[in-house]
């Protein structure tokens, strides 16, 4: 462009404004590369075809339980290899402020999740011990546990005879070595059988089934064979994916993208405000000089593109940086998530839709400013009036 000359100049003209404007555009735009990308991350791997290990949960919610019977009938359908189910318990350890995943598991749990490493010893221990548990190498360095010791659950939702104890015993360690999945150590896991049979309230429920197809390409027949097992009864079922599933019980404690709308409409509109004020202050210092463009044969038109040029620019350039940076912050954000958040940068995604809101915002906040350039009297501007 012939004219990016005269933008550049009017962006230098007060070169400390123009620095701490896109230090703000940077900053709004950082926070929205990595709070997007978080976004992106919860909400990636919905898909069920392809998949050939699936969850069936309640179609209501994943906080309703499932009749223990639905297992034989789904264990009998076409291309299913291998069934299991757990139940969530949500005991704490020791007081509320001490809170990780803990559930019971029916046998062969473990059987459908190789990658939870175990020695032979300590699932045998494990399988013998009604009351035994299972934690994950992570929880276990967290609290200093070692196989042998007493964990002193409390129970938040199931007591038993009228107690809220639910001590377990320590019986085996497992670590998974994939990084990404290093999040899922951070749980404990007992025996389903001392649950059902201890707990005051629940009895031959289960909260969720794990199945195990034969095949990926059977994903798509078998969840709607799975799902049509209990349609229009009472306990209806959705069959989906794990991560669809873990995104639905994340959503249980906070819904990432609504936080993540809320908290980035709350910053662009101050940005809007900011850098709107900005841009009017800079229009109205060179107000003479606009009326000396329109004086040697520069169009109205002309003026007032080269306004809101200068505006998209300076957010342009901040949405840049910030996204750059955030790219940059990505890899170490999803190694200390351990395991949560799997991006090894801000995805293409973001980028193209932080690049667009730039745009918007460029031309929103210029808008205003370009076109009092456009309706500038020579004569008045010259004369200071």
């Amino acid at each position: 462009m012939k004219y990016l000359h005269l933008v550049w100049a009017s962006l230098l003209r007060s070169k400390i404004r123009t620095v701490l404007t896109m230090l703000s555009v940077m900053t709004a735009f950082l926070l929205f590369g990595m709070l997007d990308s978080v976004r992106i991350a919860f909400n990636s791997g919905s898909e069920v075809a392809g998949a050939n290990r699936m969850v069936v949960s309640s179609r209501l919610s994943i906080t309703q339980s499932l009749p223990y019977s639905l297992l034989t009938q789904i264990e009998s359908l076409p291309n299913v290899e291998k069934v299991s189910y757990a139940s969530w318990f949500g005991g704490v350890f020791k007081d509320n402020r001490q809170f990780f995943a803990n559930f019971s598991i029916g046998p062969g749990y473990l059987d459908l999740y190789p990658e939870y490493e175990m020695s032979a010893e300590d699932r045998a221990r494990f399988e013998a011990d009604r009351t035994g548990a299972i934690v994950g190498a992570s929880l276990a360095k967290r609290y200093n546990l070692k196989v042998g010791d007493v964990i002193p659950l409390q129970a938040t939702i199931f007591p038993q005879k009228g107690s809220n104890n639910w001590p377990m015993k320590l019986a085996g360690i497992f670590e998974i070595k994939d990084e990404k999945r290093k999040a899922e150590e951070n749980q404990l896991m007992f025996h389903w059988k001392y649950f059902d049979e201890a707990n005051d309230f629940l009895k031959n429920r289960v909260g969720w089934i794990i199945v195990k197809l034969d095949s990926p390409d059977a994903a798509m027949s078998a969840s709607k064979a799975i799902d049509g097992l209990s349609e229009n009864s009472d306990h209806e079922t959705r069959t989906q994916t794990e991560q669809a599933f873990n995104q639905a019980f994340a959503k249980q404690f906070a819904d990432i993208g609504l936080i993540v709308t809320a908290i980035m409409g709350a910053v662009f509109f101050t940005l809007m405000l900011l850098t709107g004020s900005t841009m009017t202050q800079a229009v109205r210092e060179r107000i003479p000089e606009l009326a000396v463009l329109k004086t040697i044969g520069f169009s109205d038109r002309t003026v007032m593109v080269l306004v809101l040029i200068e505006s998209c620019l300076i957010v342009l350039i901040g949405c840049c940086l910030g996204m750059a940076l955030a790219s940059a912050m990505m890899p170490g954000l999803s190694a200390n998530s351990g395991g949560m958040i799997q991006l090894p940068s801000v995805p293409t995604e973001t980028w193209l839709v932080g690049i667009a809101l730039s745009l918007v915002i460029g031309v929103a906040v210029g808008l205003a400013p370009a076109l009092r350039a456009l309706r500038l009297n020579i004569v008045d501007a010259l004369a200071g009036r």
